[in-house]
């Protein structure tokens, strides 16, 4: 019966998804307002450009890797919804992965199938893939490395996230956790890494304590040290391989306009509009005026030291580190929009079965 009642689930978000886009064709073409993400617009004219052969950044505002721009290339012979369904379809994968994740973390069937149910049923999260924002592939791609990293898949984790950080650069931010729980300590050939389960036992840390302690020396020696293993080197060379090799084949295509609207943009943004960061009023203050690059790199800090303190703290469980890092990411920079509040929900389902919400 669970599994009839995870296979329906998973057919009723297929059939409100494919609705949702329908309706959004109704509501472009008769109302004002329209229900298709700008970015939508941008992806596919992108997309146009490089199938004509040209470059996809001769398109305003298109700050993205091209191999975004690669995926939507049939809407420019197939049909223009393509990428939707293409986005939708990840959307799903999401909630499969979660489920898959939960499974492999001993999660009962039923709270498996709830958690589920927080991603797949999210007005929000429904809403993104179907208006045609791409976030629903990095969020399963993300997934999808973690559940390799579970099996015991190393080769082949690394190279998604190459793959991923290439694509969006903000998972750049679980390089170090990954490394750590590769530790041969927390990771052993043919078993599940120490992210299998953190509900029952209390996280030990490689000096055998059940407390972290930032002032003690040998905890922070033996927690450096863990970094450089042989797995961790091994996904460390992968996955660096993937990015740049993927980086310096954009770079030969497209030339400085790939590196100065994909990647150097985001480091020095300052945007005024739909921002709901807490620079907000500052940007909007002096958005008239130029900001030095010692200004724009400073925000930064925050974030930093934020993140340090997160992954001192909760590497060994993984997912958990992975929310609370994209969590407090999103909160200090210097711009959110919408769709970033995305890249924690999907991590959410995830770390609910081990919290005091109540699904049912």
């Amino acid at each position: 019966m669970d599994k009839i009642n995870f296979r329906f689930l998973l057919i009723i978000s297929a059939i409100l998804r494919v609705f949702l886009i329908l309706y959004g064709e109704w509501q472009d073409t008769h109302m004002e307002v329209r229900y298709t993400d700008v970015d939508y617009l941008v992806f596919s004219d992108a997309a146009a450009l490089m199938a004509s052969g040209k470059s996809p950044y001769e398109r305003s505002t298109y700050r993205y890797s091209p191999l975004i721009a690669a995926l939507l290339l049939p809407n420019s012979f197939l049909h223009h919804m393509w990428g939707k369904f293409l986005f939708s379809a990840s959307d799903l994968l999401v909630g499969l992965l979660i489920h898959t994740i939960l499974k492999l973390r001993g999660v009962p069937e039923k709270l498996c199938t709830s958690s589920m149910m927080v991603w797949l049923f999210n007005p929000f999260t429904f809403t993104i893939g179907t208006r045609g924002n791409c976030e629903p592939i990095v969020c399963a791609v993300i997934l999808w490395i973690i559940l390799c990293l579970m099996n015991d898949q190393l080769v082949q984790a690394a190279f998604w996230y190459g793959l991923v950080v290439h694509m969006r650069i903000y998972p750049i931010i679980y390089a170090l956790p990954i490394t750590l729980v590769l530790h041969p300590l927390h990771f052993q050939s043919g078993k599940k890494p120490a992210l299998v389960d953190w509900s029952s036992r209390k996280l030990m840390s490689l000096n055998g304590s059940s407390k972290l302690r930032f002032t003690d020396l040998q905890y922070i020696r033996n927690f450096l040290t863990s970094i450089f293993t042989w797995r961790g080197l091994v996904f460390g060379l992968v996955s660096g391989s993937i990015f740049f090799i993927l980086t310096g084949l954009c770079f030969y295509f497209y030339g400085w306009d790939f590196l100065d609207e994909a990647l150097l943009y985001h480091l020095t943004r300052t945007d005024p509009r739909h921002n709901f960061s807490i620079y907000f009023y500052h940007i909007y203050l002096h958005y008239e005026q130029e900001f030095s690059s010692l200004e724009k790199l400073i925000s930064f800090l925050p974030q930093f030291i934020v993140q340090l303190a997160l992954i001192f703290r909760f590497a060994y469980d993984l997912p958990f580190c992975f929310f609370v890092q994209t969590l407090t990411f999103v909160a200090f920079n210097k711009v959110i929009t919408a769709q970033y509040f995305v890249w924690f929900f999907c991590l959410l389902p995830l770390i609910l079965p081990w919290s005091n919400m109540k699904l049912t």
